[in-house]
């Protein structure tokens, strides 16, 4: 680790005191349900911890190895199931923890913050130094001996205080997206079952009854997917696969960037329309079964996958529409029933796919729910994009500062 003049190399003991917490014995109840908060590695998550899911008594802090560790304290999962390991947090709280988490408390003279974004950037670099057994866990000599740059306490606290307004950036527009996710999925429960009705052109509530059929009388389900592999002698063809299905709403030609190989009979069978509605009939999981998106346009030269099928509906239906009307919980609870799964994959057949009832209204309502919904999604996906943005742009100058690469200008309070 280089670091520029004026910084210096220290390691986590010699800045901070770092210990481990500890888990009363379960066998005892008085231990547990205090009021004293008791963290775990799951709640380890790039945060800042006001409260906990468990908490211990005083006796359970009393006869047993957990300590009482003051805010601002940086805990670290030394192990944990998945992506836990290496993660950090801070204590916004004064708080117990278990053996699995590492308690980083701060002397004086460094600055919490700057180390917990320091931490924070090093997330991968951390994992990597975990014990090559198999679980591959961190120790507490390991998190003692993690490397650390030492700027100058005021360069410390300035480069912190940047970040933590990119962090506020990045919490005001996390609380906006979970709000336009929420309002999305309440405007879906109601256009999409009827329970809330829009106005039609003359500003009149529109009132005639739903249509109620299966799926298999008002359009065709057909299956004419080719393999991934390549084959001599076939024609290079695009690809829409499962991921296109499932990670969109709608599907454009542009995002289509696998390629196989296919005879001119399959591509010929495979045509795609806009307008056309496509289902991820087998999956890993039974949530994932069923997952529909829409092609935005006709799509020439490109064929499906095994993975997925094609539902052209045979009577008029709004296109945006499509892209929502079959994503309800009723429509949901009907693909999770009918999914198989006495594989290795959960499975809808094409005959499972037939039998779904399904219930909409005519054309003109069609479109004014499918303009509605399309608005809210357009704001969750500007959100979504803004978001992304600020923590790429956020990661980039962690990079920058954190290193000492750029460096900050104390005088102005200017980076």
């Amino acid at each position: 680790m280089k670091v520029p003049e004026g910084w210096s190399k220290k390691t986590l003991e010699d800045i901070a005191n770092v210990s481990s917490g500890g888990t009363p014995s379960r066998g005892k109840p008085e231990y547990w349900n205090g009021a004293i908060p008791w963290v775990t590695t799951a709640e380890i998550d790039f945060c800042e911890i006001f409260d906990t899911t468990e908490k211990i008594t005083q006796d359970g802090l009393n006869n047993s190895s957990a300590k009482l560790f003051p805010i601002g304290t940086v805990l670290l999962a030394m192990y944990g199931q998945g992506k836990t390991r290496g993660k950090v947090a801070k204590l916004g709280i004064e708080a117990t923890t278990n053996q699995a988490c590492a308690a980083i408390v701060f002397k004086h003279n460094f600055c919490v913050d700057y180390y917990y974004q320091y931490l924070r950037s090093q997330y991968d670099n951390i994992r990597n130094l975990s014990n090559s057994g198999s679980q591959e866990n961190l120790s507490g000599s390991i998190v003692k001996s993690i490397q650390v740059p030492a700027p100058p306490l005021p360069e410390q606290q300035k480069i912190a205080q940047i970040l933590s307004t990119w962090d506020k950036a990045i919490t005001t527009t996390e609380q906006l997206l979970a709000n336009s996710q929420h309002q999305k999925k309440a405007l879906m429960q109601q256009l999409l079952t009827g329970k809330k009705r829009l106005l039609d052109e003359d500003g009149v509530r529109f009132g005639e009854r739903w249509n109620h059929s299966t799926i298999g009388k008002i359009g065709l389900v057909k299956s004419a997917g080719v393999d991934k592999k390549v084959v001599e002698g076939e024609v290079p063809v695009r690809l829409l696969n499962f991921t296109d299905v499932f990670n969109n709403s709608f599907i454009h030609s542009q995002d289509l960037n696998h390629w196989v190989t296919a005879p001119p009979s399959k591509i010929r069978d495979c045509d795609i329309r806009k307008g056309d509605v496509f289902f991820t009939p087998s999956s890993e999981t039974r949530e994932e079964a069923g997952i529909p998106a829409v092609a935005a346009e006709d799509i020439s030269e490109c064929c499906y996958s095994y993975h997925v099928v094609r539902y052209r509906i045979n009577e008029p239906w709004d296109l945006n529409f499509k892209a929502y009307a079959f994503t309800t919980p009723q429509f949901r609870k009907q693909v999770n029933r009918l999914a198989d799964g006495s594989g290795q994959r959960y499975v809808v057949s094409q005959d499972s796919f037939r039998s779904i009832l399904i219930s909409y209204p005519d054309i003109a309502e069609q479109k004014k729910i499918g303009g509605v919904l399309k608005i809210a999604e357009n704001e969750v996906d500007l959100l979504q994009t803004k978001l992304e943005a600020l923590k790429q742009e956020k990661k980039a100058l962690m990079q920058q500062l954190l290193t000492g690469k750029r460096r900050v200008k104390l005088e102005n309070c200017y980076a």
